[in-house]
């Protein structure tokens, strides 16, 4: 579903991101780890044309990302994408979070817009709080209403950049609750991580990134029980209680 292909990127001369090469599966889902600064957020951000990037290509579901013809609008409303800070619109009410890009983009009318957005609204636990504003509402609430606001546009995937980290510790959890419900239902997901207890219950893969580079591309089992690289076997060290 998702083929990352000899990706390159420079910022200026500095390389961020040095051929990297994975792929995402039809209901794999992918956990992508490492230090600050490895690259992991370039890499899930070039995934729907965030960041251009200038080596390399990217197939979503056979389209090319990096071809100027491809409509990375329409690409995009197929990728459902959350955001650490969870971007929703302040001066709007949930339920208007939740219609406005259904209506705009995907041409939905205000009466289907509205039904489907108050149905994942309450997928995530949260449809008493849909006429509020993002400010009356927790961290962890604001992101779960992010996670719905995605799942209304009926996305192929999901992209997650790192969704939690913005979060105070006790609002982690129910984040990670919605996902893992997700993952379940078999939804292809690339997440973006610390939270290494998410990544041990639900991931079938872990990409681990260290400078730019994909340092280990493997299945779970293999990542935590016998990394291959000793960069990889150190950040398990320090991150693995």
């Amino acid at each position: 579903m998702i083929d990352i292909k000899n990706i390159s990127k420079w910022y200026g001369s500095f390389q961020v991101l040095t051929d990297c090469t994975t792929h995402v599966s039809k209901g794999d889902v992918m956990v992508v780890c490492g230090p600050s600064g490895s690259g992991k957020s370039t890499l899930i951000k070039t995934v729907n044309g965030l960041e251009p990037f200038q080596k390399g290509d990217i197939l979503v579901d056979n389209i090319s990302v990096g071809d100027p013809k491809t409509n990375l609008s329409k690409l995009r409303a197929r990728i459902g994408m959350v955001f650490q800070n969870f971007e929703l619109f302040p001066h709007l009410s949930i339920r208007q979070n939740l219609t406005i890009a259904q209506v705009k983009v995907l041409g939905r009318s205000e009466e289907e817009a509205t039904e489907k957005g108050l149905k994942y609204l309450d997928r995530v636990g949260l449809l008493s709080q849909k006429d509020k504003f993002p400010g009356q509402l927790s961290g962890g609430q604001q992101q779960r209403v992010a996670i719905a606001r995605a799942l209304s546009m009926n996305p192929i995937a999901m992209l997650f950049d790192e969704p939690t980290s913005a979060l105070d510790p006790e609002m982690i959890n129910e984040v990670l609750d919605v996902m893992v419900g997700l993952a379940q239902e078999g939804m292809t997901m690339m997440v973006v991580t610390h939270e290494m207890g998410f990544a041990k219950r639900v991931a079938n893969r872990v990409v681990f990134m260290d400078k730019g580079q994909i340092v280990e591309d493997c299945s779970k089992d293999e990542f935590f029980g016998a990394p291959r690289s000793d960069r990889a076997r150190d950040f398990l060290a320090k991150i693995v209680h």
